[in-house]
């Protein structure tokens, strides 16, 4: 049995994989000589699956997973989870913003007795002011409307039990959120501080459409808000409507007057087509994401791979 597993997602990496590699070995080999590095190629159209059978190559410690086509970053660390062998199994980005050199610091938490170590970021250095404001956003509304606790200002970047992993595998939802996951389950959680870096190279692989699709993810997984959402605007529009039209017979049959008006009329009309469409959106984010479950398609396809 392997002591430590480190699953690493990488896609377009190509630049910085030799320094990635270098500090992940340094900071895993300062724990236990028995471990290995999973990186997981999410479909990446560089020299990044190269260069990482090139680490294989010289070293037997290092091991990938090659997809056929990009599935997402939280699929690939769910293959990484699928393969990883270790006692204790660290999840951690391969840009290097998260620093490979608090692993030890996460592997010491975890021998005092706590199933899952997570790293909470203090700083994001080279993100946009956007960027943080709806990522702190983000983490506060989904707090309020789940009823797990979902720690805030937290990735992906963490070290859990092999206990968190076989349950981990008994989850087969097509819309991953990891983070929700390890929190629902429970167990010893604790967390380490740092201060995330900024990007040494590349681009960032979550542009605005990505985040938003990982956000809906996070909501829909875990809570039934948007839908209790869905069903106060009804009962709130329809006691509107009903209350305008008590008044509306009021006037004509007691004051006498006849409520007329081309513009209200459009108004209102439009207010509640918004409020359908807006109804409609919501149960359809829900109901696309039973139709995925219901496929039943596996979550990826490995093109190649030298574990065994």
């Amino acid at each position: 049995m392997v002591e430590l597993s480190v699953i690493v997602p990488v896609f377009n990496e190509q630049e910085i994989i030799p320094q990635l590699y270098s500090r992940l070995n340094a900071a895993v080999e300062s724990i236990t000589p028995n471990h290995e590095l999973i990186f997981v190629n999410d479909g990446s159209r560089d020299a990044t699956l190269l260069g990482l059978i090139n680490l294989a190559e010289n070293d037997k410690r290092v091991k990938y997973i090659n997809f056929s086509r990009n599935f997402g970053h939280q699929i690939a660390v769910s293959a990484g989870l699928d393969y990883c062998n270790g006692n204790a199994v660290v999840i951690i980005d391969g840009d290097l913003q998260d620093p490979p050199e608090l692993i030890p610091e996460l592997y010491k938490k975890y021998k005092e007795g706590n199933e899952v170590v997570y790293a909470k970021r203090t700083k994001r250095k080279g993100e946009s002011l956007f960027k943080r404001i709806t990522a702190k956003l983000f983490y506060r509304i989904l707090k309020r409307i789940t009823s797990i606790d979902i720690p805030m200002d937290v990735g992906d970047y963490r070290l859990i039990d092999r206990k968190i992993v076989d349950y981990l595998k008994l989850m087969p939802e097509q819309n991953k959120f990891l983070r929700g996951q390890i929190a629902w389950l429970g167990f010893s959680q604790t967390f380490v501080e740092f201060e995330r870096d900024s990007r040494t190279t590349g681009r960032t692989g979550y542009p605005l459409g990505k985040m938003i699709k990982f956000a809906l993810d996070g909501i829909t997984g875990f809570s039934n808000s948007p839908l209790r959402l869905v069903t106060n605007l009804g009962f709130f529009i329809s006691s509107i409507a009903f209350f305008i039209i008590l008044y509306a017979l009021y006037s004509h049959y007691f004051l006498h007057q006849t409520i007329t008006g081309w513009t209200s009329l459009i108004i209102s009309s439009m207010f509640i087509g918004g409020i359908q469409l807006l109804s409609i959106g919501i149960i359809g984010e829900y109901i696309s994401r039973i139709n995925s479950n219901v496929r039943n398609r596996p979550l990826y396809i490995v093109e190649n791979t030298n574990i065994e």
